[in-house]
């Protein structure tokens, strides 16, 4: 017989143990999440339908319960799924300018960047829109049809991995956003009609809404793969990384962390470090990128206007005054708070949380944590300016008459959208509640095992 040092944790050498009762039916030991703005360990109570549980330390939402979730989600997924192959198979908008008659329709966006030669545009525009929520829809299709039938479907743990790293990028709301500012743009330029697909992507995107409020990834991986026991000695009320531990961002079970400050997931097998290695370099670079990047999105015409051999290009500034002087105040303020109010104010509050992030623990870190939450929810909405130049561009294309172009401010601005969205995402909002040594030891090298 081998005996083994005291201090030794046994537990590395036999699998955890699984409880796979429903959530709330488990006695036997506190399900722990470590929060995932501010680090902080805590038990989940045992939730009703309809309840949500929040981290007392910073008031982030952690899990948020519902009456039969998978046929609540599943049902919204295949409703949502038939929505969008309407809105594929019949016109959006239609337009007649002096007798020419021009049709849009979803998958016509992209044929006509492609004509113009904007290809990233291109494929920028369909993936938020249409593939990548397709590809979600089909993916809670199916899980939960596996859940339903009692035996996950294949490669399920790997496809609900896969639905964390989709959410930012899915963009139908601020595609229907900017459908709404156009219709208002070109409406006064000729006889304009909605078409069934216009109807049919904003019951899509109601219905999508909604199937993404309805998804419980706390239940989804409980009923996956069951939850593992928490790491021997972690207890609720202090940070997870002072005991060692740290929350999974994709299934959120806590791990014990290796000697490099990284872990392995119990559960879903995601590897993770106990800080993002370098997150406020990552996030510096990515800011100077957008900043840089920003400067010919406004120089540079975003659309080019052609109108009986005259050719007038339009910045976006000059887009946003030739707006409020027709009138147009709705569309101007619009274009004014996406393409500037958003993008500016998102670099400096960023910035601004990259200069105060490593001071440590004070009275305004959950202040400063709700200004990293209002930045990551409004970079997406910049969006909105590529999508209206987009379908104006696919509408108003009446020959030697009149027609408007791309230019190249679209690829600038576009960059200046993703750059910032990045940025965001390489920010450990953990950082601002780290003491200032803690800041400085959690992960010091940043490399992986």
């Amino acid at each position: 017989m081998i005996l083994l040092p005291a201090h030794f944790p046994a537990q590395v050498f036999r699998e955890p143990r699984v409880d796979h009762l429903p959530p709330e039916k488990i006695t036997k030991y506190r399900r722990l999440r470590a929060c995932h703005e501010c680090d902080w360990l805590m038990a989940l109570p045992r939730l009703k339908a309809g309840e949500m549980a929040k981290c007392p330390r910073c008031a982030t939402p952690l899990v948020r319960r519902h009456r039969r979730p998978a046929q609540r989600s599943m049902a919204l997924a295949v409703a949502a799924l038939i929505a969008l192959a309407v809105s594929l198979a019949f016109p959006f908008f239609r337009l007649s300018l002096s007798g020419i008659e021009t049709r849009l329709d979803l998958p016509g966006l992209a044929s006509t960047l492609l004509a113009f030669e904007q290809p990233i545009v291109a494929i920028t525009v369909m993936l938020t829109v249409m593939v990548l929520p397709l590809l979600f829809l089909l993916a809670v299709i199916w899980l939960q049809y596996g859940l339903l039938r009692g035996r996950p479907l294949p490669a399920s743990r790997s496809i609900a991995r896969a639905l964390t790293h989709l959410y930012p990028w899915m963009m139908a709301d601020v595609f229907v956003t900017g459908a709404l500012v156009s219709l208002i743009k070109v409406s006064g330029m000729g006889d304009f009609e909605l078409g069934p697909a216009f109807w049919a992507f904003c019951a899509f995107e109601t219905l999508f809404l909604f199937c993404l409020q309805s998804l419980d990834p706390d239940w989804l991986w409980f009923a996956l793969a069951g939850e593992p026991r928490p790491p021997r000695g972690a207890r609720p009320g202090d940070t997870a990384a002072r005991q060692g531990v740290a929350g999974c961002p994709t299934c959120g079970v806590v791990n014990r962390l290796s000697a490099t400050g990284w872990a392995r997931c119990r559960r879903c097998a995601e590897r993770y470090p106990v800080r993002r290695p370098h997150s406020l370099q990552q996030t510096w670079a990515l800011i100077l990128a957008a900043s840089l990047m920003y400067l010919p999105a406004n120089i540079y015409p975003m659309m080019t206007s052609q109108a009986l051999g005259q050719v007038y290009p339009g910045t976006i500034l000059g887009g946003i005054v030739a707006m409020f002087e027709l009138g147009s105040w709705f569309v101007a303020i619009v274009i004014f708070a996406a393409s500037v109010v958003i993008p500016i104010g998102k670099i400096m509050l960023l910035a601004w949380l990259c200069l105060v992030a490593r001071r440590g623990e004070g009275v305004n870190a959950r202040a400063r944590t709700r200004v990293y939450r209002v930045i990551d929810f409004i970079g997406r909405w910049s969006m909105v300016d590529i999508f209206v130049m987009t379908i104006v561009v696919s509408l108003v294309q009446a020959g030697s008459l009149v027609s408007i172009t791309p230019g190249p401010a679209a690829l600038a601005f576009g960059a200046v959208v993703i750059l910032s969205m990045l940025a965001v995402m390489a920010f450990d909002s953990r950082l601002i509640w780290d003491s200032p040594d803690q800041a400085t030891s959690a992960n010091p090298e940043g490399s992986a095992p």
